[in-house]
């Protein structure tokens, strides 16, 4: 609990910006499809060759499957906090724990040890990941402690299982996302209230020439989880907004907006046969009294169907 204090801190004092549309279209509204009040959502991912919905609950440490067809939720306990999951293409899982990097077999239960970057800095967890296109799992750290900012770094882990420092100096690695075309990149650091977009290289897993794609508008909460459609628009989760708000890839604009009744809106992935479903993870932790009792279904799991799709995710290649 004392690291989510300090991330609400670091939040409160971050910089904002300014709404680049001035209209931004009405807001959509979601559904509820597991009332399971987590305390701490994320790593929404859809599994097309299970035609699952995998995601996590953070603080409980614990690993989900959702099956939308009729309703099922399978656990699989990790026995401490885990900040994302993908799938691998063996049929297994990769999955970030707080003290490292590990395969999960689901049939088995069994944990793999891979690597842990971060092992000789104190007070710090894994959080957000994703795998690139090619393969090459992403992902991030944050701070627990008081003093947390600046600490983190991002990581590659290629296909050899060696890893990579691709940036440093962060504070709260979340979203993470690439383009359709795979020439850009996408990345949030929380408490920044920023996305920005790199060049990126799929041969070569590198990144280059970063700049500021969106600031994130005064009022809509600070950013989390992200994903891209298969127009190459951003969907990017709030913070404290209570929303998943859409951005154009090239200029930042705001074109839509979706409502969530959680005040703490945490991670997004397309899904379904024809992933026109945006499924939408949230918390239920760090609300005073006041906004607890305004946002009861806070922890939910929520999705809504939408008229564009989302692209296929990416596996690690661990073949």
């Amino acid at each position: 609990m004392k690291q989510l204090l300090c991330f609400l801190i670091l939040l409160a004092a971050a910089c904002t910006g300014q709404n680049k549309s001035q209209n931004p279209p009405p807001a959509d509204t979601v559904r509820v499809v597991l009332n399971i009040k987590a305390q701490l959502g994320e790593g929404a991912i859809w599994n097309q060759e299970e035609n699952l919905l995998w995601w996590i609950d953070i603080e409980k440490g614990m690993l989900h499957k959702y099956n939308p067809v009729d309703g099922t939720d399978k656990e699989y306990p990790m026995g401490r906090r885990i900040g994302t999951v993908v799938p691998t293409i063996s049929g297994k899982a990769l999955v970030a724990l707080e003290d490292g990097l590990n395969f999960f077999d689901p049939a088995t239960g069994d944990l793999t040890f891979i690597t842990d970057p971060d092992a000789s800095i104190p007070d710090m967890r894994y959080n957000d990941g994703k795998c690139d296109p090619s393969g090459r799992l992403w992902v991030g750290g944050m701070g627990m402690g008081s003093d947390n900012r600046n600490k983190a770094s991002l990581y590659r882990l290629d296909h050899d299982l060696k890893t990579n420092k691709m940036l440093d100096s962060i504070t709260c690695s979340n979203g993470i996302c690439w383009s359709p075309d795979k020439t850009k990149m996408y990345y949030i650091d929380t408490p920044t209230m920023k996305v920005r977009v790199f060049n990126y290289n799929d041969n070569s897993g590198e990144i280059s020439s970063s700049k500021i794609l969106v600031e994130i508008p005064q009022g809509m909460g600070a950013p989390d989880g992200m994903t891209t459609d298969s127009e190459g628009n951003l969907w990017v989760c709030m913070w404290g907004g209570a929303c998943v708000a859409c951005f154009d890839p090239e200029t930042g604009e705001l074109l839509r907006k979706i409502n969530v009744p959680a005040a703490n809106v945490t991670s997004c992935a397309f899904g379904g046969k024809d992933l026109k479903t945006l499924f939408i993870t949230t918390a239920s932790i760090s609300m005073s009294p006041e906004v607890a009792a305004k946002y009861p279904l806070a922890g939910n799991l929520f999705a809504i169907d939408l008229d564009v799709s989302g692209v296929p995710a990416f596996f690690f290649s661990d073949k």
